[in-house]
């Protein structure tokens, strides 16, 4: 726009043209409300363009990926299988695959009794090399006693060293206060690094509050859960690709 006696001009975002004649100066207030109308379109899209990119994400991801979660509970009924199931429905429901969860209580007893994996029923074995196979994998564990439970541990003692190498892995845990989330960070991801697995950026951590009748009653948890898995997406793709290139 040119200041004097001049033909000036305002594109709105309908590409209509306006002129007025003998304008002096810039025309503020064409410029003001054609900002402010494209600054409220822009905000409109902004939830369109997330929805699309999600769905264009999830139509990338192939859908023989593997995923599974371990809930390491010893015991039924379960907030750490509870925590399991819904981190897992959460990944499954945004890549449109089909997941499952290998739980701890189902395998206790025979790898508590086996000191290496030859002595491991063939359906535990089974159980194991899906773990190991998985492309991606959920890990949430109980805390007791201020740790995870050796059980747990001594699953993964039976575990491949090399079978986890940059396999992605969403870490969660419960416990009976918010004073053991640190579990997570300290426990956790220690244990994976030595795998040299892809710990993800957020893990989720529930507390006894968080559950009403072992059902997730809290929505704050509800939203971690679905913050954590948003994070995650990015990691599983990049996973994909190596993957396809190797």
């Amino acid at each position: 726009m040119l200041t004097g006696t001049a033909w000036t001009e305002a594109v709105n975002h309908g590409l209509e043209r306006r002129k007025r004649r003998g304008a002096v100066g810039p025309n503020i207030r064409a410029v003001s409300f054609l900002l402010t109308r494209r600054q409220h379109l822009n905000r409109g899209l902004i939830g369109v363009d997330h929805a699309l990119g999600q769905h264009r994400f999830a139509q990338r991801i192939d859908q023989r990926l593997k995923l599974h979660a371990v809930s390491g509970g010893a015991y039924r009924p379960s907030r750490t299988q509870v925590l399991s199931q819904a981190i897992l429905d959460e990944v499954a429901n945004r890549l449109n695959i089909v997941g499952r969860v290998i739980e701890l209580a189902d395998l206790a007893r025979d790898v508590g009794g086996a000191l290496s994996r030859k002595e491991l029923p063939g359906e535990v074995e089974a159980q194991l090399q899906a773990i190991e196979n998985a492309d991606l994998l959920i890990v949430a564990s109980p805390v007791y006693r201020g740790a995870y439970p050796g059980q747990l541990k001594h699953l993964f003692d039976l575990i491949d060293q090399d079978a986890l190498i940059d396999t992605p892995v969403l870490l969660a845990a419960t416990g009976g206060s918010p004073r053991h989330a640190l579990v997570i960070d300290h426990q956790l991801r220690p244990l994976f690094s030595f795998f040299q697995s892809l710990t993800l950026p957020l893990g989720v951590y529930a507390s006894e509050s968080d559950f009403s009748n072992y059902r997730i009653s809290c929505d704050l948890l509800q939203a971690r859960i679905g913050l954590a898995v948003e994070r995650a997406l990015p990691f599983f793709s990049s996973h994909q690709r190596l993957r396809q290139s190797a």
